[in-house]
């Protein structure tokens, strides 16, 4: 769902009538990620961390069992996914996280951390739990989701911008047994998402997900279950993709 609030550095007027006179306030600036440097390859810190998660689905050019590491070192991999990300966007291809390219990664986040096109109430486990319950906590299972919104970003980017319906996001231990999920289901984690593209078919959809950095990918008649398992001590070590 497109959010319309919480974006870039949008200011809203408001007219206020004081004693005959309008006076016009500005809102806040909406929250962004504060990049106080240009960023390249051989860099390291926090920042370079989150880049990575922001790009992280943008691992491959192409149907390839790679993931992006989210380890806070800029190396090739790093680079080569802020070229392909650069060129989605139609930013200057150059492996450099510039002021244009921070702009441009921005405007994907929303002000409560979330993403542009998906909101954390569509991952929110539908027993009611929200992102309680689950295998980890809370707070984890949320920066999980917000981790996985930026590979949904890419997903939906390489799909001509269609819009992705979440069936199950996040999901309580209770209600991943109440569905019949697996002991050790990826969901109850808030590392997995099943889903569905508007006007793109299953094939598709798994497509997509082959050049995004995730590790689970399954194939169902009606939609399409992605998950970062290889990524998480506490998800599978191996790669399985059953498409």
């Amino acid at each position: 769902m497109l959010r319309l609030l919480g974006r870039m550095s949008v200011l809203l007027a408001a007219l206020v009538m004081t004693m005959g006179t309008v006076s016009v306030v500005s809102a806040p600036e909406a929250h962004a990620y504060n990049w106080t440097r240009t960023l390249r390859q051989g860099d390291s810190g926090a920042d370079v961390r989150e880049l990575q998660i922001r790009v992280a689905g943008w691992a491959a050019a192409s149907a390839s069992r790679t993931a992006l590491t989210v380890d806070g070192d800029f190396g090739p991999a790093t680079q080569g996914a802020v070229r392909r990300f650069q060129g989605a966007y139609g930013l200057g291809i150059d492996g450099v996280v510039g002021p244009a390219t921070q702009a441009q990664l921005n405007w994907l986040e929303a002000s409560d951390g979330s993403t542009r096109h998906f909101n954390f109430s569509e991952f929110h486990s539908r027993d009611g739990a929200a992102f309680n319950n689950g295998r980890v906590g809370a707070s984890t299972v949320r920066e999980n989701v917000r981790r996985l919104m930026y590979k949904l970003e890419a997903v939906r980017k390489k799909s001509g911008d269609r819009a992705i319906t979440i069936n199950s996001g996040f999901r309580s231990v209770s209600h991943n047994a109440a569905v019949g999920g697996a002991s050790n289901s990826q969901h109850m984690y808030g590392i997995a998402a099943d889903i569905v593209i508007s006007g793109r078919s299953v094939s598709q959809t798994i497509g997509y997900g082959q050049t995004s950095g995730f590790s689970g990918i399954i194939r169902y008649s009606t939609f399409t279950h992605v998950d970062s398992r290889a990524e998480y001590s506490y998800g599978s070590s191996a790669w399985y993709w059953a498409i």
